[in-house]
Order: structure tokens, then C-alpha cells, then sequence
């Protein structure tokens, strides 16, 4: 049976601090992905893998590397499908897990989106700021994620 993993789509997660945290109190490894060279704790539990510039190459490096005994970290829609796909337990950086049913009116909410954008100009606003309630309700999401795969 493969070891638990945490993957971070790193390059614009809020939450990469508290995923460590959780990861040393659990005891599992985290593999902080991004096109980038980004500062990660120097710890035997922290990884990082830093990919090339090239379009989607951490998303590609994540679904591949993602199992049914890994939790996806990423608010990116495309690549929750492709982990969901692969098996992955994901979380947005918000704690809003993805699953099996949520993620197509994800996607289909996503292409709207694209598309009033696309007719609107940047106008339209961006997803609300990040708040502390939602560093919370990721914290307890992690939690919980890392409890169900341990128990199996």
C-alpha cells in the first residue's frame, strides 16, 4: 500500500503553512509542486518539486502523480477532475472538498464564466478575498481528509 501524500499546487496557494503543520502532526509527506522556485521548510517530510515554465506542467506533474492515498491540494477545477480521476481525495484551499458529483457543475460553472468574461472585460470581479474562515474550514478539511485515509 503507497504512503499517504499531500500535493500542493503550489503557485498560488494561501494555505501552504497550514498544510505543513497538519503534515508533521500526521506525520506525511508533502510534495509542494510549481513552476518555481518557491521557499518550503527544510524538513525530511517537505519536497519541493519544481517543474518547467510550460503550460500546465504542474497540473500534469500532480495528476500523474496523484492515488487513491493522496490529497490534492489545488483551487484549480481541470486539475480536481484529473486527481478526482486518478483517485485523489482534493480539497480547495478553502476546504470545499471536490468530489465525484460536484465536479461537473464545477466545470460547467467554469466555462460560464470563461465565456461572460470573455464578453464582459475584466469587469466582472474575482472570486472573494480569502478570509479566515476559510484558512479554518481548510484546516479542519485537511484534518479530516488525513484521518479518513489513515484509517483506510
Amino acid at each position: 500500500m503507497s504512503a499517504i501524500t499531500i500535493l500542493v499546487d503550489a503557485d498560488a496557494c494561501p494555505v501552504k503553512d497550514e498544510i505543513y503543520k497538519v503534515a508533521w502532526r500526521h506525520e506525511v509527506a508533502v510534495k509542494v509542486v510549481s513552476n518555481s522556485r518557491l521557499r518550503v521548510p527544510e524538513h525530511p517530510l517537505i519536497e519541493r518539486v519544481v517543474v518547467s515554465d510550460g503550460f500546465d506542467a504542474a497540473d500534469d506533474w500532480i495528476a500523474e502523480a496523484a492515488h487513491a492515498r493522496s490529497i490534492v491540494v489545488t483551487a484549480d477545477i481541470l486539475l480536481a477532475d484529473r486527481a478526482l480521476k486518478a483517485g485523489a481525495t482534493v480539497l480547495a484551499p478553502t476546504g470545499k472538498p471536490f468530489t465525484a458529483a460536484s465536479i461537473g457543475p464545477a466545470i460547467a460553472t467554469r466555462a460560464i464564466m470563461a465565456d461572460l468574461r470573455a464578453g464582459m472585460g475584466d469587469g466582472m470581479g474575482g472570486p472573494p478575498p480569502f478570509s479566515k474562515a476559510d484558512r479554518s474550514a481548510f484546516l479542519q478539511a485537511l484534518d479530516t481528509a488525513l484521518v479518513r485515509l489513515k484509517r483506510g
